[in-house]
């Protein structure tokens, strides 16, 4: 579950993969194309406006 879009996923790990951005669309979910992860939308999720800042990551991603 995610609370927030746009996302990124970089297959987690040492064993990822390259770091790629996904963009729900119109649906409340996204599958990863390199491992299949879902993301799926929480109920009390929001959209983030697409100017802001799709690069930031949280503390620890690297």
């Amino acid at each position: 579950m995610t609370r927030s879009t746009p996302l990124s996923c970089d297959g987690g790990g040492v064993l990822g993969h390259p770091l790629v951005y996904l963009d729900m669309g119109g649906e409340d979910f996204v599958e990863c194309g390199y491992c299949d992860r879902r993301f799926v939308l929480a109920s009390d999720g929001h959209r983030e406006n697409e100017y802001l800042d799709p690069a930031a990551r949280g503390p620890g991603a690297h």
